[in-house]
């Protein structure tokens, strides 16, 4: 290979390839220490330096400076490529350990193997610097919207060719559902990934994740683009119906009507881009009863059951709107669920009648026998949201004065009475406990209090020994602790066993 053609070979390549010359002129000189090596059939270490501005290149043999090492002869593992410390000191003087020695040596006179050598590395590095390029280019697009044409179709596999630059694949979960496509279509899609694996990089790319739908969105409504409208969760059955939350941030800005656009041009721009993907846009609201009412729409919500506890609501709606509330499958609930994050129970406005009779008779009844009240008392204590002794034994006297049909006398009387039974309860308990005596060794456990170990006890759970031969898991379904306790008691029952 002539020296020009070198500068040459590094030109083209670096032009059709985009790849920085300094890439090429290494793989050059890999690929003629290689052949530098074949040529002189010896197992040494060979470095080639080219002058990137003339061609002009020199090969050099050279041995990497070591210590000895008495676990091979001589002190070397390898005696052709390596020279000791002591030995390289006395050509240069101020050499160290992992430095190398070089001495110039003839360049090879490259043949048709030399030169088949040299492309075979110079390919490689192309590839090498390609993959790199692309990785390089993508890594920081995951989050973005790309389009590509399909390549080919592979048991339901979409691979596309992104405008040229890379290929992209859309794995078949990725696609939207019956979705008809074919062989040179246009397609877009939401980058979801940018994996780097030995055979090049890979990008994944979907069309039926919720992020699709919030880009396509930042891309149709330019408000939302500018960040003047945010959206705040979006779920999607892909293809048949999807639902965003959508808040503005200048109040004068309506955001469902900057989102649905003009006679409806901008969400008709989604939906056409999702197969024709049906998208209502909710508006965000703070309060998440209301959300959960605006979530529901098209259904109209005749009233609302929120449960923190278990972070669920119960949601009536009108009967003749049950169907819609639910939607084919359970859709339009399921999204709503989806977009609040809360579980959502749909009734009709009679289910949740009987429902609501059923839990006031039930309150009510109960409040008639613990506190010895009558019927009509016990109903208004149950619609003024006074459900049990707990409720009534720890509110504010005022609150019960408040009460239009109390007077402070009846409300006083009221009040003492449920914490009378809060007290009976409270006895009858600890007597249910004192039933199951604890060991001693367990009561004098560290780390273990009175009502815990009667607690354990009445699980059966009664010397130290039984609490040892427990798993943790098994502890903390036994009682109410956190597994850090129950680990630490569990190791100080154990204790005896490692003495042993």
């Amino acid at each position: 290979m002539a020296n020009k053609e070198i500068l040459m070979v590094v030109d083209v390549v670096s032009n059709e390839k985009e790849i920085d010359r300094g890439v090429l002129f290494e793989a050059i000189e890999a690929a003629l220490a290689m052949a530098t090596k074949k040529l002189y059939r010896e197992e040494m270490d060979v470095r080639v330096e080219i002058d990137r501005s003339t061609g002009d290149y020199q090969s050099y043999r050279r041995w990497e400076v070591i210590e000895s090492n008495p676990e091979f002869d001589g002190g070397m593992e390898s005696p052709d490529a390596q020279i000791l410390l002591e030995d390289a000191q006395v050509k240069q003087p101020s050499i160290e350990v992992g430095e190398f020695i070089e001495e110039p040596i003839k360049s090879a006179d490259f043949g048709r193997i030399g030169a088949q050598a040299a492309k075979q590395v110079i390919v490689q590095k192309v590839k090498e610097a390609e993959r790199s390029k692309v990785y390089q280019q993508y890594k920081d697009k995951v989050g973005e919207l790309v389009t590509g044409v399909i390549k080919r179709i592979e048991r339901g596999n979409i691979f596309i060719d992104l405008e040229g630059t890379a290929d992209a694949i859309i794995p078949r979960e990725e696609m939207i559902p019956r979705e008809p496509v074919r062989v040179g279509d246009r397609i877009r899609g939401y980058l979801q990934e940018v994996e780097e694996i030995s055979r090049g990089p890979q990008l994944k790319v979907t069309r039926s994740s919720p992020d699709l739908l919030i880009a396509l969105f930042k891309l149709e409504v330019p408000e939302v683009g500018d960040g003047l409208i945010e959206i705040l969760g979006a779920a999607r059955d892909p293809g048949s119906r999807a639902k965003i939350a959508v808040k503005s941030k200048d109040q004068r800005l309506d955001p469902v009507g900057a989102c649905v656009g003009m006679r409806g041009s901008r969400v008709q721009a989604v939906s056409n881009e999702l197969a024709g993907e049906r998208v209502d846009i909710i508006p965000w609201e703070e309060n998440d009863a209301q959300f959960v009412i605006n979530a529901m729409s098209p259904a109209e919500v005749v009233s609302i059951v929120v449960d923190d506890e278990n972070h669920s609501m119960d949601v009536s709606v009108k009967d003749e709107s049950l169907s819609q509330a639910i939607g084919r499958g359970g859709q339009n609930v399921r999204l709503a669920s989806e977009l609040t994050g809360w579980t959502l129970n749909v009734m009709s406005q009679s289910q949740a009648d009987e429902q609501l009779a059923s839990e006031t008779t039930a309150h009510m009844k109960q409040l008639m026998s613990e506190i010895d009240v009558d019927e009509d008392v016990a109903l208004i204590l149950v619609q003024e949201g006074y459900t049990c002794c707990e409720d009534i034994g720890f509110v504010e006297l005022d609150d019960l004065i408040a009460i239009e049909e109390f007077d402070e006398d009846m409300a006083d009387e009221i009040q003492q009475r449920a914490k009378d039974a809060l007290l009976i309860k409270a006895i009858a308990s600890e007597e249910k406990l004192e039933e199951h005596e604890p060991a001693q060794d367990l009561l004098e456990l560290k780390g273990m209090d009175r009502e815990l170990a009667f607690k354990l006890a009445s699980k059966e759970i009664v010397t130290m020994e039984d609490l040892a031969d427990l798993a943790t898991d098994e502890l903390t379904e036994l009682v109410d602790i956190d597994v850090e306790r129950a680990n630490a008691l569990i190791m100080k029952a154990r204790e005896p066993w490692f003495a042993e």
